[in-house]
């Protein structure tokens, strides 16, 4: 069920610390940890501590957490220092756009350059 802990989530698990993860920020609402597979210098991945399958099932159940991620996305890139050259917040919906943990997630991806069109 949207918004409880999945036993078979890899994220529910981070959050749970059962799997350890190299977490760089926590708030109340979130948490912030290093992508094992980085497609960029900095690349850390902002999760909702409650499950969502994807970033519209978050936004239209708790918009506040929604505003929590995406804010905590911010503070991470000013933590890792990418906010002043720029830097790519990505929430990939569906396996067809390369979502493959099904917890809601945003990457922070920076300290490179980053061209359009991605992928």
């Amino acid at each position: 069920m949207a918004g409880e802990p999945q036993a078979d989530c890899l994220f529910c698990k981070i959050v749970a610390g059962t799997v350890p993860a190299t977490v760089v920020r926590e708030t109340e609402t979130t948490v912030a940890f290093r992508d094992i597979n980085p497609q960029a210098p900095t690349h850390v991945l902002v999760i909702p501590r409650l499950h969502y399958p994807d970033a519209a099932s978050l936004a239209a159940a708790d918009p506040n957490v929604t505003a929590d991620v995406l804010r905590e996305a911010g503070e991470i890139a000013a933590q890792e220092k990418v906010d002043d050259h720029g830097y790519r917040i990505v929430f990939n919906t569906g396996a067809g756009a390369g979502q493959t943990v099904f917890h809601a997630h945003a990457h922070v991806l920076g300290g490179r350059g980053l061209q359009w069109p991605p992928g």
